[in-house]
């Protein structure tokens, strides 16, 4: 059924079209999609998606990605960002920066980059860099 959560994502299917880069599947160049795209292959380019992202324990990015919501079981190598949501699950093994104003990081997953957490207004990623904290002597920017 559509609405039944699949495998290990969290992310709920709600109709629609989904991608599907299967395993031994290797794509390269640009993804872009309205729906959702499931990575269980591996992905040499950026991927965009204006629903959600799921990539399996065996799936592997070497690109930026950004949508709605992700979920991450498998590698990334490049920028995720996620304008709802990401997911990095225990098994994950993230190279690069993490943008989201709600992220979810089990115990066991690796990220080797910065998480970003916060309101995201529009395509300015600074807003969602938090602040030092200098005890009322920081610098307003």
């Amino acid at each position: 059924m559509a609405n039944d959560y699949h495998g290990e994502s969290t992310i709920r299917e709600t109709g629609g079209t989904v991608s599907v880069v299967g395993p031994g599947m290797e794509v390269t160049g640009q993804i872009k999609c309205d729906g959702t795209v499931r990575i269980e292959g591996r992905v040499e380019g950026s991927i965009e998606s204006l629903k959600s992202v799921v990539i399996g324990r065996d799936g592997a990015v070497a690109g930026d990605i950004t949508t709605r919501d992700i979920v991450v079981a498998g590698s990334v190598a490049g920028t995720i960002t996620g304008e709802a949501r990401v997911e990095l699950q225990d098994t994950c093994q993230i190279e690069g920066n993490v943008h989201s104003p709600r992220i979810k990081l089990d115990e066991g997953g690796q990220v080797d980059g910065r998480l970003h957490m916060g309101h995201m207004s529009g395509g300015n990623r600074s807003a969602s860099t938090p602040k030092a904290a200098n005890s009322g002597q920081g610098e307003e920017d």
